[in-house]
């Protein structure tokens, strides 16, 4: 419905738009972006006091979608339109103060139906009236903060609001960049203003919470949404369950008990309500109010695996819990997921026929299940790996799937590996290799040994600040991340995600910019501590997960970054290599032709014996070979390498090859592992 009510906007087919906007709130009254939407046609429409009803509207039922929160400022440019335009404009300029205003309100509309390039462009219409207009830096403000470009959306703010101080709008503005930048308690401070200026404005309590609980203050946090709770048109499941997680935080778990209840009750078998009713019974040691509370919650909402699983889970005994699977299954009898909790219960017993027999009527209902299938190829590995072979392939004529296709094809590689047939397993995760190539990133340049490093820098006595984790493909550097992750602050592991950090530390240009001295490395070390505040690390102290190492970047660290420390994730190359070609790596980087591989696989190693064995750089070398997928022996690698007590993960990954497996693909693998010996000879590794 989205893309319809923005098709008759961009028509000016306003009432189709607000006909469709409507429809999708009666059909979905609990949807915030249906409300959303209906703000923007109303907008649209001209009726203000209606897009504010609707956009507060949405902003109860999603409270911590910053993007609402933009919408409802924005809403303020259309509000007080004409008193600002007439007050602002330089009577000097002789031109119509309605011109600047129809631009602003344009770019208004604009950004409230999310096309910020629009908005931006009226917003430069609107400048060549008067550039100087505080309503236009309002708007030019939150056209920054969609960008994320913070500082500029700071500096738009304060300028307006020196022309204009008690504009709310600009207020609003600043306060999200504020926040953007970390500088909470700057932020907290332009929205308690606006909550003077505009008590009407309840939502601004969301908001206001959120900076206070990040500085620390939850149970104050708590307290500025007493009013909206209070309002029971405002008490809506989703602030309801922030309410309730914020005593939860705050150690008030008596309070939060009613809370998480109320909004289980009107949002029946949402996860993570839940998940914090189920600890706030568990930390108040009343168990027994979960099984009334939730067969409640199931006698209206039985579709909802989340509930269910909740249902089965505060079950001690088997029996009890196989029961409510069976009802589930009844409830559900569509859907996998009773399916799977059976199957993982006949695994658990030992039950190899009957954890089979689920495996196939998962199959029939998804007949590209992975965990059914790797239920079956488990059981013929052990009883006759050839056998597993034959189904695998079987799959792959049947399978039209990609994604399905990349699983078998590894699959295929482990049954040959399991049945002794290292060349065809080989060969196997060859070809998958290859079809994967094309959606991978090529693999990073690699600079040149040298011996003439700029003299390093003093360190502090206090410590190392920063610790910067690298490891090459097949090193599991993931499972030292996994540990690092599990304790919480300060571990960074956003350069894997969708949003990494503009630090430059991404760049593979990098390497031959500081080889070649076309890149500065004081500003590189400038620009990444100036990154940390967006990453959340304003203190500077981070563990930063690399996605690659090379060591041009000494030439950062050494003169510029003396308050880190290096940790290397290492095993024996051969197995990381073999680790690599088979299960790929949680590094998103390609796998060249194997001798390529080899190559470059070794002179990153070159690169890091070079580290440890001139003393480069302060740093730990953490062998990965014996921590298998072991929880434990990943906490205690960590722990002896870092001199401090780290947590325990619940996990570090699945079970690969066994350390030393290498050796069976002596002759498979005979060329590349000639090209890693004397690498793995320098680490400390056997030659055989």
């Amino acid at each position: 419905m989205q893309d319809s009510i923005i098709d008759a906007l961009r028509r000016q087919a306003t009432d189709e738009a607000l006909n469709v906007a409507r429809d999708w709130v009666f059909r979905a009254p609990e949807d915030a972006a249906a409300h959303r939407w209906l703000a923007v046609a109303w907008q649209q429409k001209g009726d203000d006091q209606a897009a504010t009803v609707s956009i507060d509207r949405a902003i109860v039922l999603a409270p911590q979608d910053p993007d609402l929160h933009l919408i409802r400022a924005a809403l303020l440019v259309r509000q007080r339109q004409v008193e600002q335009a007439q007050s602002a404009l330089s009577e000097a300029s002789q031109l119509n103060p309605n011109q600047i205003g129809a631009y602003l309100l344009q770019a208004q509309l604009a950004f409230a139906r999310g096309d910020v390039a629009e908005a931006d462009r009226q917003a430069r219409l609107a400048a060549r009236v008067d550039e100087r207009h505080p309503q236009l830096a309002g708007i030019q403000s939150l056209v920054a903060l969609a960008r994320q470009e913070h500082d500029l959306a700071l500096r738009k703010a304060t300028d307006g609001l020196k022309q204009a101080p008690d504009d709310a709008q600009l207020q609003y503005a600043a306060g999200f960049a504020y926040r953007a930048k970390g500088h909470l308690a700057f932020a907290e401070q332009a929205f308690r203003r606006l909550l003077e200026q505009l008590p009407e404005a309840r939502h601004l309590r969301i908001l206001l919470a959120e900076l206070v609980a990040r500085q620390g203050r939850l149970d104050e946090a708590a307290d500025l949404l007493e009013p909206l709770l209070a309002d029971s048109t405002q008490a809506t499941p989703a602030l309801l369950r922030l309410a309730g997680g914020l005593r939860m935080d705050a150690g008030q778990v008596e309070q939060a008990l009613p809370l998480l209840r109320q909004a289980l009750a009107g949002a029946p078998g949402h996860r993570p309500t839940l998940q914090a009713l189920l600890d706030a019974w568990r930390r108040l040691g009343r168990q027994d109010e979960a099984p009334g509370t939730l067969e409640a919650a199931l006698a209206t909402t039985s579709d909802s695996a989340d509930l269910w699983e909740a249902r089965m889970v505060i079950e001690a005994d088997r029996e009890a819990r196989l029961a409510i699977v069976e009802r589930w299954q009844r409830a559900m009898p569509s859907s996998t997921l009773p399916l799977e909790v059976r199957m993982l219960h006949q695994q658990e017993a030992g039950q190899v026929d009957e954890a089979d027999a689920t495996a196939w009527r998962i199959l029939e209902l998804a007949p590209e299940h992975p965990d059914a299938r790797m239920q079956l190829l488990d059981t013929r590995l052990k009883r006759d790996p050839a056998e597993a072979v034959a189904q695998i392939e079987t799959w792959l004529d049947a399978d039209a799937s990609q994604q399905s296709r990349y699983f078998l094809r590894g699959m295929l590689g482990l049954s040959h590996d399991r049945a002794g047939d290292f060349a065809r397993a080989v060969e196997a995760w060859t070809a998958l290799q290859a079809e994967l190539a094309t959606q991978r990133a090529p693999l990073p340049p690699q600079s040149a040994p040298r011996q003439d490093w700029q003299a390093a820098a003093a360190r502090s006595e206090e410590g190392p600040k920063v610790l910067f984790l690298c490891g090459a493909p097949g090193s599991g550097v993931e499972r030292l991340a996994a540990v690092m992750q599990a304790a919480g602050e300060p571990f960074r592991g956003d350069r894997f995600g969708a949003t990494p950090p503009a630090d430059g530390f991404q760049s593979f240009q990098l390497v031959q910019g500081l080889s070649d001295g076309s890149i500065d490395a004081a500003a590189v070390a400038n620009r990444w501590r100036g990154a940390l505040q967006a990453r959340g690390r304003a203190d500077g102290y981070c563990i930063d997960w690399l996605m690659w190492w090379d060591n041009a970047l000494l030439q950062v660290l050494r003169p510029h970054l003396p308050e880190a420390l290096l940790v290397f994730a290492i095993r024996d190359p051969r197995d990381m290599l073999l680790e690599w070609l088979a299960f790929s790596s949680v590094l998103p980087f390609a796998f060249p032709p194997l001798e390529q591989a080899a190559d470059w696989l070794a002179r990153a190693l070159e690169q890091v014996a070079d580290v440890h064995e001139q003393a480069l750089f302060p740093h730990r070398l953490i062998r990965t070979d014996a921590i298998g997928h072991d929880p434990q022996l990943a906490a205690v690698a960590v722990s002896q390498a870092l001199g401090t007590q780290m947590r325990v993960p619940v996990n570090v990954g699945p079970p690969r090859l066994a350390a030393g497996h290498w050796r069976q693909y002596a002759a498979a693998l005979a060329g590349p592992f000639d090209r890693l010996s004397p690498i793995a000879a320098r680490l400390g590794y056997a030659a055989a």
